[in-house]
């Protein structure tokens, strides 16, 4: 599971869920989903790093 890091509040809702409509009504909304994208990829990536500290090696 990945954490909301510091500076990341803007994305989510108080429940951790992604915000995919920006907070501010005058934000382009296409740039603003483009950030949540790369902000879900920074997730996915911090996921795929824990996993593989976690497997134990091939004996």
């Amino acid at each position: 599971m990945s954490a909301i890091r510091p500076g990341d509040e803007r994305f989510h809702y108080c429940d951790g869920s992604h915000r995919w409509v920006p907070p501010d009504p005058d934000f382009d909304q296409e740039v603003w989903e483009a950030m949540v994208c790369e902000h879900q990829q920074c997730h996915l990536e911090e996921i795929s790093r824990g996993l593989r500290r976690r497997r134990p090696n091939p004996s």
